[in-house]
Protein backbone atom coordinates (compact mmCIF):
# COMPACT_ATOMS: atom_id res chain seq x y z
CA UNK A 1 0.00 0.00 0.00
CA UNK A 2 1.32 3.42 -0.89
CA UNK A 3 1.49 5.98 1.84
CA UNK A 4 -1.87 7.69 2.24
CA UNK A 5 -2.01 11.43 1.72
CA UNK A 6 -4.07 13.89 3.63
CA UNK A 7 -5.65 16.81 1.82
CA UNK A 8 -2.84 19.12 0.74
CA UNK A 9 -2.24 21.86 3.27
CA UNK A 10 -4.55 20.29 5.87
CA UNK A 11 -2.48 19.28 8.87
CA UNK A 12 -5.56 18.95 11.07
CA UNK A 13 -6.65 15.65 9.52
CA UNK A 14 -6.61 12.42 11.50
CA UNK A 15 -6.32 9.35 9.28
CA UNK A 16 -7.97 6.33 10.90
CA UNK A 17 -7.19 2.80 9.79
CA UNK A 18 -10.15 0.87 11.14
CA UNK A 19 -9.76 -2.92 11.01
CA UNK A 20 -11.64 -6.00 12.16
CA UNK A 21 -10.02 -8.83 14.10
CA UNK A 22 -9.15 -12.17 12.50
CA UNK A 23 -11.35 -15.24 12.27
CA UNK A 24 -12.45 -16.51 15.70
CA UNK A 25 -12.24 -20.09 16.96
CA UNK A 26 -16.03 -20.40 17.26
CA UNK A 27 -17.00 -18.72 14.00
CA UNK A 28 -20.73 -18.68 13.35
CA UNK A 29 -22.03 -17.63 16.75
CA UNK A 30 -22.84 -14.29 18.36
CA UNK A 31 -19.72 -13.74 20.47
CA UNK A 32 -20.51 -10.21 21.56
CA UNK A 33 -18.48 -9.51 24.68
CA UNK A 34 -17.44 -13.11 25.24
CA UNK A 35 -13.64 -13.34 25.22
CA UNK A 36 -12.55 -15.78 22.52
CA UNK A 37 -9.29 -16.30 20.66
CA UNK A 38 -8.58 -16.26 16.93
CA UNK A 39 -7.71 -19.22 14.70
CA UNK A 40 -4.45 -19.84 12.80
CA UNK A 41 -6.23 -18.32 9.78
CA UNK A 42 -7.09 -15.35 11.98
CA UNK A 43 -3.40 -14.88 12.74
CA UNK A 44 -2.64 -15.05 9.01
CA UNK A 45 -5.24 -12.34 8.40
CA UNK A 46 -3.59 -10.16 11.04
CA UNK A 47 -0.18 -10.78 9.47
CA UNK A 48 -1.53 -9.68 6.08
CA UNK A 49 -2.92 -6.55 7.73
CA UNK A 50 0.46 -5.91 9.36
CA UNK A 51 2.17 -6.14 5.98
CA UNK A 52 -0.41 -3.87 4.40
CA UNK A 53 0.23 -1.19 7.01
CA UNK A 54 4.01 -1.69 7.15
CA UNK A 55 4.79 1.54 5.28
CA UNK A 56 2.26 3.71 7.11
CA UNK A 57 3.51 6.17 9.73
CA UNK A 58 1.30 5.05 12.59
CA UNK A 59 1.43 7.23 15.69
CA UNK A 60 -0.68 4.88 17.82
CA UNK A 61 -2.47 1.54 17.79
CA UNK A 62 -5.69 0.96 19.70
CA UNK A 63 -8.17 -1.88 20.12
CA UNK A 64 -10.88 -3.19 22.38
CA UNK A 65 -9.72 -5.06 25.49
CA UNK A 66 -11.02 -8.40 24.18
CA UNK A 67 -8.44 -11.02 23.23
CA UNK A 68 -9.46 -11.34 19.59
CA UNK A 69 -8.65 -7.68 18.90
CA UNK A 70 -5.64 -7.48 21.21
CA UNK A 71 -3.91 -10.22 19.20
CA UNK A 72 -3.75 -8.19 16.01
CA UNK A 73 -3.24 -4.83 17.70
CA UNK A 74 -0.21 -6.06 19.64
CA UNK A 75 1.29 -7.65 16.52
CA UNK A 76 0.97 -4.52 14.40
CA UNK A 77 1.98 -2.12 17.16
CA UNK A 78 5.22 -4.00 17.88
CA UNK A 79 6.19 -3.88 14.20
CA UNK A 80 5.95 -0.06 14.38
CA UNK A 81 7.83 0.20 17.66
CA UNK A 82 4.61 1.03 19.51
CA UNK A 83 2.67 -0.43 22.42
CA UNK A 84 -1.02 -1.00 21.69
CA UNK A 85 -3.61 0.37 24.10
CA UNK A 86 -6.81 -1.52 24.73
CA UNK A 87 -10.08 0.13 25.78
CA UNK A 88 -13.32 -1.47 27.04
CA UNK A 89 -15.32 1.23 25.22
CA UNK A 90 -14.47 -0.53 21.95
CA UNK A 91 -15.77 -3.96 22.98
CA UNK A 92 -18.15 -5.65 20.60
CA UNK A 93 -21.86 -4.96 20.96
CA UNK A 94 -23.29 -6.85 23.93
CA UNK A 95 -25.58 -9.48 22.40
CA UNK A 96 -26.96 -10.52 25.79
CA UNK A 97 -28.70 -13.88 25.80
CA UNK A 98 -27.69 -14.47 22.17
CA UNK A 99 -24.01 -14.71 23.05
CA UNK A 100 -22.56 -18.13 22.24
CA UNK A 101 -25.53 -19.04 20.04
CA UNK A 102 -25.94 -19.40 16.28
CA UNK A 103 -28.73 -17.58 14.46
CA UNK A 104 -30.65 -20.87 14.27
CA UNK A 105 -30.32 -21.40 18.01
CA UNK A 106 -31.50 -17.85 18.71
CA UNK A 107 -34.60 -18.45 16.56
CA UNK A 108 -35.30 -21.76 18.30
CA UNK A 109 -34.85 -20.49 21.84
CA UNK A 110 -36.16 -16.94 21.49
CA UNK A 111 -38.53 -16.97 18.49
CA UNK A 112 -39.57 -13.30 18.71
CA UNK A 113 -36.15 -11.73 19.37
CA UNK A 114 -34.80 -11.53 15.81
CA UNK A 115 -38.02 -10.18 14.32
CA UNK A 116 -38.18 -7.48 17.01
CA UNK A 117 -34.53 -6.62 16.38
CA UNK A 118 -35.06 -6.37 12.62
CA UNK A 119 -38.06 -4.08 13.13
CA UNK A 120 -35.99 -1.62 15.17
CA UNK A 121 -32.28 -2.33 14.68
CA UNK A 122 -31.23 0.90 16.33
CA UNK A 123 -33.21 0.79 19.56
CA UNK A 124 -34.15 -2.83 20.31
CA UNK A 125 -32.19 -3.97 23.35
CA UNK A 126 -31.35 -7.65 23.20
CA UNK A 127 -32.39 -9.08 26.59
CA UNK A 128 -29.36 -9.06 28.84
CA UNK A 129 -27.43 -6.98 26.28
CA UNK A 130 -27.60 -3.60 24.63
CA UNK A 131 -29.09 -1.85 21.64
CA UNK A 132 -27.13 -0.52 18.68
CA UNK A 133 -27.88 3.01 19.89
CA UNK A 134 -26.41 2.18 23.29
CA UNK A 135 -23.31 0.72 21.64
CA UNK A 136 -22.94 3.94 19.65
CA UNK A 137 -23.13 6.05 22.82
CA UNK A 138 -20.36 3.92 24.29
CA UNK A 139 -18.06 3.85 21.25
CA UNK A 140 -18.23 7.25 19.59
CA UNK A 141 -17.14 9.56 22.45
CA UNK A 142 -13.98 7.49 23.00
CA UNK A 143 -13.26 7.41 19.26
CA UNK A 144 -13.65 11.17 18.90
CA UNK A 145 -11.37 11.69 21.90
CA UNK A 146 -8.66 9.73 20.05
CA UNK A 147 -9.34 11.55 16.77
CA UNK A 148 -8.80 14.90 18.49
CA UNK A 149 -5.71 13.62 20.30
CA UNK A 150 -4.06 12.60 17.02
CA UNK A 151 -4.75 15.56 14.74
CA UNK A 152 -2.33 15.46 11.82
CA UNK A 153 -1.46 11.83 12.51
CA UNK A 154 -2.34 8.28 11.40
CA UNK A 155 -3.71 5.71 13.85
CA UNK A 156 -4.99 2.15 13.79
CA UNK A 157 -8.09 0.98 15.64
CA UNK A 158 -8.67 -2.78 15.59
CA UNK A 159 -12.23 -3.61 16.56
CA UNK A 160 -15.29 -5.78 15.93
CA UNK A 161 -17.93 -6.21 13.24
CA UNK A 162 -20.79 -4.30 14.87
CA UNK A 163 -18.52 -1.61 16.35
CA UNK A 164 -16.88 -0.98 12.98
CA UNK A 165 -20.30 -0.69 11.36
CA UNK A 166 -21.35 1.89 13.94
CA UNK A 167 -18.21 3.95 13.24
CA UNK A 168 -18.66 3.70 9.47
CA UNK A 169 -22.37 4.52 9.59
CA UNK A 170 -21.58 7.59 11.67
CA UNK A 171 -18.85 8.67 9.24
CA UNK A 172 -21.20 8.19 6.27
CA UNK A 173 -24.07 9.93 8.12
CA UNK A 174 -26.24 6.84 7.73
CA UNK A 175 -29.02 6.04 10.20
CA UNK A 176 -27.81 3.44 12.70
CA UNK A 177 -30.60 1.17 11.46
CA UNK A 178 -28.64 0.86 8.18
CA UNK A 179 -25.33 -0.05 9.82
CA UNK A 180 -25.63 -3.77 9.10
CA UNK A 181 -25.83 -3.08 5.36
CA UNK A 182 -22.07 -2.48 5.59
CA UNK A 183 -20.00 -5.67 5.22
CA UNK A 184 -17.08 -6.26 7.57
CA UNK A 185 -15.10 -9.41 6.86
CA UNK A 186 -12.54 -10.87 9.24
CA UNK A 187 -9.26 -8.98 8.90
CA UNK A 188 -10.76 -6.24 6.72
CA UNK A 189 -9.45 -2.69 6.56
CA UNK A 190 -11.41 0.57 6.37
CA UNK A 191 -9.85 4.03 6.02
CA UNK A 192 -11.55 7.19 7.30
CA UNK A 193 -10.13 10.72 7.16
CA UNK A 194 -11.40 13.05 9.90
CA UNK A 195 -10.88 16.72 9.03
CA UNK A 196 -11.77 19.60 11.34
CA UNK A 197 -15.17 20.10 9.66
CA UNK A 198 -15.59 17.05 7.40
CA UNK A 199 -15.20 13.27 7.28
CA UNK A 200 -14.30 11.21 4.20
CA UNK A 201 -14.52 7.43 4.00
CA UNK A 202 -11.73 6.29 1.67
CA UNK A 203 -12.05 2.51 1.93
CA UNK A 204 -14.65 0.04 3.22
CA UNK A 205 -14.07 -3.68 3.86
CA UNK A 206 -10.76 -3.68 2.00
Amino acid sequence: MKKSRKNQGDEATTLLYLARHGQVINDGVYNGQMDVDITPLGFEQMERLRLRLADQKLSAVYSSDLLRTRRGADLIASSHGLTARHFPEFREMNFGRWQGLTVREVVERYPTDLSQWMEDLENFRIPGGESLAEARRRVMPKLMELIERHRGEEILLLCHGAVNRVILAEALQLPMAQAFRIEQDYGCLNIIAYGPTWTTVRLING
